[in-house]
């Protein structure tokens, strides 16, 4: 009986000494942050909005978790330079076939092919089939001004 008591004394010391270790590097943690922090940082340690005001305000203009999974994919869909390629061709000349992108881009047909159906999945393209041969062009204005507003971003800010 002694010997289970000694051994649950230690377990409690131990505890204690876990925690004070853990309290008392969270207590330097919090320090550290406050002497990194100047006097004009515009944050505050409790990272909360000024009114209650603000937040009722901002909520209903955040994005929905489904809609932000749908725009992350899109611009997943957007992050390969190939597929940009692609929007860039058919931004200019508006309507081409797989051949002639494929020359364009001085790619292999099958490669542009890939390409083009990872868009049309995604709605960025939109064809038509003319007998044996199929045109694609962007899906719509919305995908044509996207293109267009990011390259004139990247103009402003990066001007090669």
């Amino acid at each position: 009986m002694i010997l289970i008591s000694m051994f649950i004394l230690k377990i409690s010391l131990l505890e204690a000494l876990i925690y004070l270790a853990i309290s008392s590097k969270s207590a330097v943690n919090k320090q550290e942050l406050r002497s990194t922090q100047t006097d004009d940082a515009q944050t505050c340690e409790t990272h909360c909005l000024t009114d209650l005001g603000d937040f009722i305000e901002i909520e209903p203009k955040l994005l929905s978790m489904v809609k932000a999974q749908q725009m992350a994919e899109l611009f997943g869909v957007l992050a390969d330079p190939n597929r940009l390629r692609l929007l860039s061709a058919l931004a200019a000349a508006q309507e081409l076939c797989v051949c002639d992108l494929a020359a364009a881009l001085k790619m292999s047909e099958s490669a542009v092919s890939h390409q083009l159906r990872l868009l049309r999945t995604m709605r960025l393209v939109s064809y038509r089939k003319e007998g044996r041969n199929v045109y694609y062009g962007l899906a719509d204005s919305h995908i044509v001004n996207l293109y267009h507003s990011v390259a004139e971003h990247l103009d402003e800010v990066m001007p090669f």
